[in-house]
């Protein structure tokens, strides 16, 4: 069962899909503090199928990936501007898909909702 929050990372410096890079999905609470619900690293495509792979659909809220890049750029021996690089976004339709892509470059990112 694929989860119904995904994401992927591409590195569009070299046009590439990033794997092994670490990514972090967290909820914001009722007491206004984020609380992380799963870590895992993205794949040998730059994807994360499994961020919440139970049955039970997400509450509506607001979540974050965060996704580590530092390490990413360190391991191509690039200087990277951006040590990690942090993506809320608001989940209003339990029911639905949210994927999350982010696309990276040592010095720049940028996000928008997928399919």
């Amino acid at each position: 069962m694929k989860s119904p929050i995904t994401t992927h990372v591409l590195d569009i410096t070299c046009g590439v899909p990033v794997s092994g890079m670490e990514v972090v999905l967290e909820n914001y609470t009722a007491s206004g503090e984020w609380r992380e619900l799963a870590r895992r690293m993205t794949d040998a495509d730059g994807r994360v199928n499994n961020l919440l792979p139970g049955p039970d659909a997400p509450a509506a809220g607001i979540y974050r990936l965060v996704f580590l890049t530092g390490a990413h750029f360190r391991s191509k021996a690039l200087e990277g501007f951006y040590p990690f690089v942090q993506i809320p976004f608001e989940l209003k339709d339990p029911s639905k898909h949210y994927h999350v892509p982010l696309l990276i470059s040592p010095f720049g990112y940028s996000t928008y909702r997928g399919s």
